[in-house]
């Protein structure tokens, strides 16, 4: 099975840490991946995306073109990857930022209100855990608690104190589809 994946959004919206953890656990999983990121010119608030493959097999290319499956966090995105979402495609969006619908109806759609979510926590920074835990929820790329597992590898010590928090918003998400 293949996953072909675009996580986008503003920069400093998690976007890339979404790919990078599903990536990293999925390699802990035993599979192919590649995660190729992509910057628009601004650090912060500029755009951001990243593409993830997931595979049994070897990874031809790390780009995508039509994706499986998109996480948008907001509205340019919404409008810029939306139409390259493959038919059957799962689309996971952050309602709480994009106030369209999509008029597809060969696609999965899961309006998911993370940014309110992850401010009902106390932390909007964990938006992008909230809209990942809903990606997991309807694909299962890979098992959460693989995610989380990854995620305590990778953040340093200083912030080891946010692990119980991004596990409630990876939760909230997983639960609000699951």
């Amino acid at each position: 099975m293949v996953h072909e994946m675009i996580f986008a959004g503003f920069g400093g919206q998690g976007v890339m840490l979404m790919g990078q953890l599903v990536a990293y656990a999925a390699m802990s999983q035993g599979k192919h991946v590649s995660w190729f990121p992509s910057y628009g010119p601004e650090m912060r608030g500029g755009t951001a995306n990243c593409a993830v493959v997931v595979s049994d097999e070897p990874v031809g290319s790390p780009v995508v073109d039509e994706p499986t499956a998109l996480v948008t966090m907001n509205k340019p995105s919404f409008l810029k990857f939306l139409p390259s979402l493959q038919p059957g495609g799962v689309l996971v969006y952050n309602s709480s930022l994009v106030d369209l619908v999509p008029d597809r109806t060969d696609v999965v759609v899961l309006a998911v209100p993370a940014t309110e979510i992850a401010n009902e926590l106390g932390e909007v920074r964990v938006a992008n855990m909230v809209a990942l835990g809903a990606l997991l929820a309807r694909t299962a790329v890979v098992e959460p608690e693989e995610v989380l597992r990854v995620l305590a590898k990778t953040l340093p010590k200083h912030r080891q104190d946010l692990l119980p928090l991004n596990r409630l918003a990876l939760e909230r998400g997983y639960g609000y589809i699951g």
